[in-house]
C-alpha cells in the first residue's frame, strides 16, 4: 500500500459510524497484518510502479485532495499502462485519471469507456462545491465515453488495461488480486456520505 506522504492514511470519523462500519471494515480493522500495512504505507514517490502487476486507486472524497495534481501518481499510472499493466479505480478513485495522458499527449480517458462518482451522486451528498471538479463532467470534456448507471449502484466500465467499476459506496470492497499478482494499492480511507443522503 502507498499514499502521497507515506505512513497511515487518516480515518474519516464518518466512516466509523453506524451503517458505514461494515463487517468487512471490522474484519480489516481486526486483521493485524492488513491494518499494520495500512498504518505503515510507502510514500508513492518512493515506489517503482513497474514492480507491480496492477495499481488499484481507492475511492472516497479524500482522493479529491490526494490524487488531483499529483505528479508521482500521474507518472505511476502512465508507466503502469505503458507497460501493459492494469489500473483499476472505484468511486472517486478515477479522479486521478483526469491528469494522465497517452504517449501521444492526448488525455488518457479520451475515447475510453470509464465511470466514477457521477454528478447527481455528488449533488445528493452535497459535495458538488467541495470537489475540484466533477468526474462525470471532466471525463466528458476530455472525450471519454462516460458510463452512467443509476445513482449508488454498481456500474462496470473497462477498457483495455483500465477498469473503473463504480461501486455503491457502502457496499464496495476492492477486488482481490490473483495470488500470483502484485498489487499496488493507493490508499485513502473511504469517506462515505452521511446516512441522510440519497445514497444511504
Amino acid at each position: 500500500m502507498a499514499n502521497p506522504t507515506g505512513g497511515p492514511s487518516p480515518i474519516d470519523a464518518g466512516s466509523m459510524g453506524e451503517g458505514f462500519f461494515t463487517e468487512a471494515s471490522k474484519k480489516f480493522m481486526h486483521d493485524s497484518a492488513a491494518f499494520g500495512m495500512s498504518s505503515h504505507q510507502k510514500k508513492l514517490a518512493d515506489v517503482d510502479p513497474t514492480a507491480y502487476d496492477a495499481i488499484y486507486l481507492s475511492g472516497g472524497h479524500g482522493t479529491c485532495t490526494d490524487f488531483v495534481d499529483n505528479p508521482a501518481l500521474k507518472a505511476a499510472i502512465e508507466k503502469c499502462l505503458a507497460g501493459g499493466k492494469v489500473v483499476a479505480a472505484d468511486c472517486h478513485g478515477p479522479i486521478a485519471l483526469a491528469q494522465c495522458v497517452k504517449p501521444d499527449g492526448t488525455p488518457l480517458v479520451a475515447g475510453m469507456c470509464v465511470t466514477g462518482f457521477n454528478n447527481s451522486e455528488e449533488a445528493a451528498v452535497q459535495q458538488t462545491g467541495n470537489v475540484p471538479f466533477l468526474i462525470e463532467t471532466k471525463f466528458t470534456e476530455l472525450g471519454a465515453k462516460y458510463e452512467k448507471g443509476d445513482d449508488c449502484e454498481h456500474t462496470p466500465a473497462a477498457e483495455n488495461s483500465m477498469a473503473t467499476p463504480h461501486e455503491r459506496p457502502r457496499l464496495a470492497e476492492p477486488p482481490a488480486p490473483p495470488p500470483s499478482k502484485r498489487l499496488l494499492c493507493l490508499a485513502r480511507v473511504l469517506r462515505v456520505p452521511p446516512p441522510s443522503s440519497a445514497c444511504s
